[in-house]
């Protein structure tokens, strides 16, 4: 149950004094934007250096492009809510250690507690292990699964991922066209 009070402006303040990942040690709080009440929440894996100076979850390339991606089902960033696993840059960019996501995992379980999603997008193999950690993004990645009764996980390869490799490119849109599909039914 979330203590009385706590709204996600309290939790940003929260996290901005929090010193418990190391990283916090060398990198800047960065807390889930958009719609409070979304239907859907998009969870990424650590923010990146556009992210780190910003203070704001996907607004380097890899955001741009889901912007662009979000268009293509019209849909806007204040439509919904975008947040990531791992609430510090990690140094270079690297790939989060399991460590940093086990410590910052009660800060995003708080996040999706306060947004109530009933569609959770996870956007590449890091944000899918918390929810399916048997399942891999190659295969869980386009398609719905229920987690509860009330929230669905709808996978998706990490905008990032088809910056880096352009074959996912096709893959990512198709992905993007099939959760525009699967909302428009739960409207």
């Amino acid at each position: 149950m979330i203590a009385m009070g706590i709204t996600l402006e309290v939790l940003r303040e929260k996290l901005t004094n929090w010193k418990g990942c190391d990283l916090a040690k060398t990198a800047n709080a960065v807390l889930g934007e958009g719609n409070p009440h979304a239907t859907v929440m998009f969870i990424g894996e650590a923010p990146g250096q556009k992210e780190d100076e910003l203070r704001r979850p996907f607004v380097g390339a890899a955001g741009q492009f889901l912007n662009e991606l979000l268009a293509s089902i019209g849909l806007k960033r204040e439509d919904v809510y975008i947040s990531n696993v791992v609430k510090f840059r990690p140094p270079a960019n690297r790939d989060p250690e399991p460590i940093e996501k086990e410590q910052c995992m009660p800060w995003l379980m708080l996040e999706i507690a306060l947004v109530k999603p009933k569609v959770i997008v996870p956007l590449g193999r890091h944000s899918l292990g918390h929810f399916f950690p048997s399942k891999t993004i190659t295969e869980a990645h386009g398609k719905p699964f229920q987690l509860t009764d009330a929230i669905t996980i709808f996978p998706i390869y990490h905008p990032a991922a088809a910056l880096h490799n352009g074959n996912l490119r096709a893959s990512l849109m198709s992905d993007f066209r099939a959760l525009g599909e699967y909302l428009a039914t739960k409207e």
